[in-house]
């Protein structure tokens, strides 16, 4: 970007270069997608029957941090490969310099590791595999058979980063074979989305949507110990409203059965939520798998990711975690219009 030259006048342009500087780096990092990190961090804290609490917030800091430094480090690593099919991204567009990326990504991930180590040791050790694999996957793994299967650990790994943090991993693996699944349908689509000619990447993506929104609706609903112990008359959980005072998604005694059969209803909204925000996208690249509409299918399959973590919370019985997770959909929608990024790639 070359230096600007002045204009006569009183008032010098400056706002411009900043403005482009600043858009590349958006660019770069994708920022509409740090909508789809927080879910993880709260669906992995609700699957441990623990309520959010200061060390789920470092702990989805760590998670930002982490997926910010393999969105630069996968541009980094891409560069020659983005020069031919992507020209306008912003390193090979000379908009970014290659080294300021590698910087950036080497700096958040050490943010990552502090802000984990800041949640506790257990935080710690999932934060520190998760690094791991963010850059074994962008440096060595992306373009080879085991790709997929790295990205879905990942993503799984970052839900068990917020159960870590607040309970243990233990209760929380189911959630996070979901969502790992869930990532690795949508991981193998991306493979052709700049080429496409790809049926059965899609059509596989669309068939284990519908067996995970089944898994995630059809299953009844099991309340954490933590949860099933406030729910008992008499007998209130730790940091639990006692008997009468109902909490975030509890109803009161009065409602025989209230807590599962309120999250069942959550999750079963949820994952039709879920359902169809993948599910619609997938079937058209399966009909026409052109690079526009894979392209199309894998943005559908990233925004699902959303819905799927708040139907996870609801799953665990966190109505209160899955609702503040659901707001996380609109919420992104807004942040990309107004900041003027709707042109932004979230792939």
């Amino acid at each position: 970007m070359g230096v600007p030259v002045p204009l006569p006048g009183p008032v010098p342009r400056i706002s411009r270069p900043c403005s482009g500087r600043a858009s590349a780096w958006a660019e770069l990092l994708r920022l509409p997608a740090l909508f789809t990190v927080p879910g993880d961090a709260l669906a992995g804290a609700a699957a441990t029957g623990a309520r959010p609490g200061p060390r789920t917030l470092l702990a989805i800091g760590s998670s930002l941090c982490l997926y910010e430094a393999g969105m630069a480090l996968n541009d980094w690593a891409d560069r020659a490969e983005d020069a031919a099919e992507r020209p306008h991204r912003p390193i090979p567009s000379g908009r970014i310099r290659p080294a300021a990326a590698l910087t950036a990504a080497g700096a958040l991930t050490g943010a990552g590791l502090a802000l984990a180590a800041g949640a506790g040791r257990p935080a710690l050790a999932v934060a520190g595999p998760l690094a791991a694999t963010v850059w074994a996957y962008d440096l060595a793994l992306k373009h080879t058979p085991a790709g997929p299967a790295a990205m879905a650990a990942a993503r799984a790994l970052d839900l068990l980063l917020g159960a870590a943090a607040t309970g243990g991993t233990r209760a929380a693996l189911p959630c996070a074979a979901l969502l790992g699944t869930h990532t690795l349908a949508v991981t193998a689509v991306s493979r052709r989305e700049t080429t496409g000619g790809s049926v059965l990447a899609p059509l596989a993506a669309l068939a284990t949507t519908g067996a995970l929104t089944r898994l995630v609706t059809h299953r009844r609903t099991r309340l954490p110990a933590g949860r099933r112990a406030a729910a008992a008359p008499g007998l209130p959980g730790p940091g639990l409203p006692g008997p009468g005072l109902p909490g975030p998604g509890l109803p009161g005694p009065g409602r025989a059965g209230g807590p599962p059969r309120a999250a069942g209803v959550l999750t079963t909204a949820l994952g039709a939520a879920y359902a169809a925000t993948a599910a619609r996208p997938y079937l058209h690249a399966a009909l026409n798998p052109s690079p526009p509409l894979t392209q199309r299918a894998v943005g559908g399959g990233i925004r699902a990711t959303i819905p799927l973590q708040a139907a996870l919370a609801a799953r665990s019985g966190s109505a209160g975690t899955a609702l503040l997770v659901a707001a996380l959909i609109p919420a992104g929608r807004m942040f990309a219009r107004r900041a003027g990024m709707r042109k932004v790639s979230i792939t």
